[in-house]
């Protein structure tokens, strides 16, 4: 009997259940869309139950049209949207406030407070990261000490913390009655709590943030049985767990130091393997843990995170109406020749990686008489290609590392106008695999690869195959050019909020 893979891929819009067979093949996927909850100007939030009822949906429906079973599959591999926080009763498994999402900016001032005296590097040679909203930490905290009650709850042993890999497997392993506490390596690198060297909590960071150890999952590797999970996975191993960025960089097979992708989703992110060693960023990157397999050394990775990416082009079609799908955004694009000189700068709540400014704000400047609607669709899509340029430049300056070329792949990576624009920025081919659903396949990788149903990574590397190309074409005048104007732009949104 032919036996498959599963991954849960839990993103920031929506949820999937997706099969694959020993190709690296889709058998079978199902998809639903959870909601966006915005309370006010920069907090955005998701229901945690939603999101664990619509992982269930999806397995079912995922599996009933391949007329599959949970006993036609080997393993099942999880990834998720990481920095988003959960805090749930250990008791009765009810979330105790809407899960914070990680574009969500409400800790701002917590982390300035953190930040004052020591700056913004405080715990930067520890985790790997700097003070910045973003992370987990500082979203527990703000939970704590906002939330009536909560401080209580957690002070007396009935509150847990987890990222959403950790909510859906307490759940889907057992919940209150047995339910695994655990998150992996990866995304216990997100939180600004885990020490890059021990791969454990680190108590001071832990007793600065306000949180009792007890609501701490346990650290487990990103490849390795887990558990077996209950419900509609009945008895199906769990044995694979990666943020979605780093299960990105396992789906796209890029095993060996120097080897990097680039993920265009909701927001966009740059990973390059470092290897054994983490290597420290003074150019605004993230040192994270890549993955690690069980019994063996974690592999590191330099990250770029960008904030608003796939988000803006959901912008020019739900905030400005310029667009009635998001797929039209290529045909306006290409309405026009070029920018007409229009930036747009997506610092909808500060800049990431390389700037990491929580004071930016958006900008779209350049506009005269002359500017169209496809002037700022193009702007838009660009606004990506230059953001995932700066960050390359960083990721070189801190790893010496001359990338020949860019695996890519998500959402927008369909965009041909967006992808060749991509490598004249950057100056190197860009290359799609054929398989772009690599983050749900990393999970379902790490999985297969903990239960023998692949042999090791050249078992995985053999599954890759390309599947477009894209080669740069721009002069390097004209490169040069758009750059400055758009590192002009750039500094304009600074010191706005």
């Amino acid at each position: 009997m032919d036996r498959y893979v599963g991954a849960i891929d839990q993103g920031t819009t929506s949820t999937r259940f997706m099969v694959f067979d020993h190709s690296g093949g889709v058998v079978s996927v199902a998809q639903r869309p959870h909601e966006q909850v915005f309370p006010r100007a920069g907090w955005v939030e998701h229901d945690a139950h939603e999101i664990l009822d619509n992982t269930l949906a999806v397995v079912v429906e995922a599996l009933s049209s391949a007329g599959l079973t949970a006993a036609d599959l080997l393993a099942v591999g999880i990834t998720n949207q990481r920095e988003t926080t959960v805090l749930w009763d250990r008791h009765t498994g009810e979330a105790a406030h809407n899960a914070i999402v990680w574009q969500d900016t409400r800790t701002s001032e917590m982390v300035e407070r953190l930040a004052d005296g020591p700056g913004p590097d405080r715990w930067r040679a520890t985790t790997g990261l700097p003070l910045a909203p973003y992370f987990s930490g500082p979203k527990v905290s703000w939970l704590l000490e906002n939330v009536e009650g909560l401080a209580g709850q957690a002070a007396s042993g009935d509150l847990l913390f987890g990222t959403v890999d950790s909510w859906l497997v307490w759940h889907l392993t057992g919940g209150s009655e047995g339910g695994r506490h655990v998150t992996d390596v990866t995304n216990a690198s997100r939180t600004l709590m885990m020490d890059l060297a021990s791969l454990g909590w680190d108590a001071d960071i832990v007793e600065a943030l306000g949180i009792p150890a007890s609501m701490l999952p346990e650290i487990v590797p990103s490849v390795g049985r887990i558990g077996e999970m209950k419900g509609p996975l009945a008895g199906v191993p769990l044995s694979g767990v990666l943020g979605d960025q780093q299960a990105a960089l396992f789906g796209q097979t890029a095993f060996s130091p120097g080897e990097a992708k680039n993920t265009y989703g909701t927001g966009c992110f740059m990973l390059l393997n470092t290897g054994a060693d983490p290597v420290p960023s003074t150019h605004g990157l993230l040192t994270t843990v890549g993955y690690q397999l069980a019994g063996e050394a974690p592999v590191y990775a330099l990250e770029g995170s960008i904030a608003v990416a796939g988000a803006l082009v959901q912008w020019l079609r739900d905030g400005l109406g310029i667009i009635g799908e998001s797929s039209e955004v290529e045909e306006m694009a290409r309405s026009v020749d070029d920018n007409g000189d229009v930036y747009l700068v997506p610092a909808f709540s500060g800049l990431f990686a390389p700037h990491w400014r929580s004071d930016a704000r958006g900008l779209l400047m350049g506009l005269t008489a002359f500017s169209n609607r496809g002037h700022v669709a193009r702007a838009a899509l660009e606004a990506t290609a230059f953001q995932t340029r700066e960050v390359l430049d960083a990721m070189r300056a801190d790893s010496g590392v001359d990338l020949s070329s860019l695996r890519v792949d998500g959402g927008m990576v369909v965009n041909e106008l967006l992808m060749q624009f991509q490598a004249d920025v950057l100056g190197v081919p860009v290359v799609r695999p054929v398989v772009e659903e690599t983050t749900a396949l990393g999970a379902a990788y790490a999985a297969g690869l903990a239960e023998g149903y692949w042999g090791g990574f050249d078992d995985l590397r053999a599954n890759w195959q390309e599947g477009g190309r894209w080669e740069p074409t721009l002069p390097e005048g004209e490169r040069d050019a758009l750059l400055a104007r758009w590192s002009d732009a750039v500094t304009r949104t600074f010191d706005w909020a």
